[in-house]
């Protein structure tokens, strides 16, 4: 609960910020008339959009298990986050190439372009605080993990997506402050556009990145290394358990499904052998609240 209530705030921080920021820069745009603002202020409604497939994914993958879907519809996170990845790549990244190249050859000025820059330094304030607000969230769930050792071991999609998003910003507004500022300077529009092109391949190179990674939650991923060390560690220290021979992992979402192959304890009965392995089941979802599923098969080591 804990993880989707830190998933939550990132996603309404993010929210909020890019609202006011894509407002702001839509209007320094038409004013401005920079190429660099308007890519810009598309980016910025099209993480809106994002925020709001995320809250979709969030409340989708509370739906209860049926006939059609057993294992629960936690994956289903997993899906719109990749959606996001490729509206990132497409509305926020082919759109800012395509309008730098159409500045290129349209060799159209700047006006007004210290309202774009006031405009820019504010957004670059306010989407520093989305994304502190979003690192702040996701250092009550990383542990003791570095930033990019959890990138690679994260399996909460959500806190991902958005992390990556108000990174991809933060790198794109300082594209367009230092586009726009020579294009003041210099009087030169070629810059602009430049700016617009290279805030476009930020956008494709964090979405490409983003997407391989979902990519693997997707297929099926299992729960991460420290997760899956605990749950061993768990199942080995049991009496009922002489020793794990398999054990296989899979994460659906915030819940975790776990398939264990083990020699169990000799009995002297069937009874006394179904109640050792509830007894384990039920330890293991104490000790491990995310797990939902267990599938349980005693058996000889060969």
């Amino acid at each position: 609960m804990s993880n989707q209530n830190a998933s939550v705030k990132s996603i309404l921080f993010a929210l909020l910020a890019n609202f006011g920021i894509a407002i702001t820069k839509t209007i320094a745009a038409f004013i401005t008339g920079s190429g660099a603002m308007l890519a810009e202020s598309i980016h910025s409604y099209a993480d809106c959009g994002n925020q709001v497939l995320l809250f979709r994914g969030l409340k989708a993958m509370k739906k209860k298990p049926d006939a059609e879907h057993p294992l629960g519809y936690g994956k289903e996170i997993y899906f719109w986050s990749f959606i996001v990845a490729l509206i990132l790549f497409s509305v926020g990244g082919l759109f800012s190439i395509y309008e730098g190249i159409h500045k290129i050859n349209s060799h159209e000025g700047l006006k007004n372009p210290m309202i774009a820059i006031v405009v820019l330094v504010v957004s670059l304030v306010l989407e520093a605080a989305s994304l502190y607000g979003c690192l702040i969230q996701i250092k009550k769930v990383r542990r003791k993990l570095s930033l990019w050792a959890w990138f690679k071991s994260t399996r909460q999609s959500e806190l991902m997506v958005v992390m990556g998003e108000d990174i991809a910003a933060l790198l794109g507004l300082l594209f367009a402050l230092i586009s726009v500022t020579l294009t003041m300077l210099t009087g030169n529009p070629i810059f602009d556009a430049i700016g617009s092109i290279g805030i476009g391949v930020i956008l494709i190179t964090v979405s490409i990145v983003l997407g391989i990674k979902i990519k693997s939650l997707l297929i099926g991923q299992s729960a991460d290394d420290e997760t899956r060390y605990d749950i061993k560690m768990l199942l080995e220290a049991r009496p009922e358990i002489e020793q794990v021979l398999n054990m296989i992992t899979l994460q659906l979402g915030s819940h975790l499904m776990v398939a264990v192959k083990a020699k169990m304890t000799s009995v002297n009965s069937a009874n006394q052998l179904i109640d050792n392995i509830n007894t384990c089941e039920l330890e293991l979802k104490k000790r491990i609240p995310c797990i939902q599923w267990i599938f349980f098969e005693p058996d000889f080591d060969e």
